[in-house]
């Protein structure tokens, strides 16, 4: 794979050999993102568990402290006092079998996130090929199928994410931007980090945290120090 020059000139500051400390590899996040806009800086993490077994699943949502520097698009499906209250928190956009048929008829995604009413899982469960794939099915264990969608909607728009293991044993993430320094994208890095060892399986064996890589969105990766996180 070839890469441009402002990555290759990147990388040339980050040791490789190196397991870095968190706020020394976000600060060096920050150095190496040199594209024109404001980079993502994501957070990797390498598991000891199978996902393939389902007491081994890792999975779970956060309130990154300082947000995730994104504009969050919010749509609610749910009725009554729910939908006012969804409406209120600014949602997107907010109704029920409505927006069902959106997404089914017209293949509207254009969203980031979707919460709902757990009465209101019979219909949205329909909608499982188009939002799975695309990581948009509401899921209790992520806080967006719940009664209180007027918090979920709040929660969402401040910077809630869900972070989960792919097939390959690893939670990717994002903390932040790199205009947020080092410092912000360090605590919101913290509380992500807290979830994962808090979440840790009873069935997991051997050592949990297996690696632990930041990179913003056109840089290379830095290395962190996993032992620091005490799993």
């Amino acid at each position: 794979m070839n890469h441009g020059k402002h990555y290759v000139d990147s990388k040339k500051l980050v040791d490789r050999t190196k397991l870095y400390d968190s706020v020394e590899a976000l600060e060096l996040c920050c150095q190496t993102a040199k594209a024109k806009f404001d980079e993502t800086v994501e957070l990797h993490v390498r598991l000891g568990v199978d996902s393939r077994h389902a007491d081994q699943q890792v999975r779970g949502a956060v309130v990154l402290p300082h947000g995730t520097g994104k504009n969050v698009r919010v749509v609610a499906i749910a009725k009554g006092d729910a939908a006012k209250a969804a409406q209120a928190a600014g949602a997107m956009m907010v109704g029920d079998m409505d927006i069902v048929e959106k997404i089914q008829k017209e293949g509207f995604v254009d969203f980031d996130v979707l919460v709902t009413t757990p009465d209101m899982m019979g219909l949205v469960g329909r909608l499982g090929k188009i939002l799975g794939p695309r990581g948009l099915m509401p899921n209790p264990k992520a806080g967006t199928v719940t009664p209180d969608v007027g918090r979920a909607v709040t929660e969402a728009m401040a910077g809630k994410i869900e972070y989960r293991l792919d097939k390959a044993n690893i939670i990717h993430v994002p903390v932040g931007k790199v205009s947020f320094g080092a410092e912000k994208l360090n605590e919101n890095l913290q509380v992500v980090m807290n979830a994962i060892v808090k979440a840790k399986p009873a069935a997991a064996k051997g050592q949990y945290i297996r690696s632990v890589t930041v990179a913003s969105t056109m840089g290379p990766g830095v290395k962190l120090n996993g032992g620091k996180f005490g799993a």
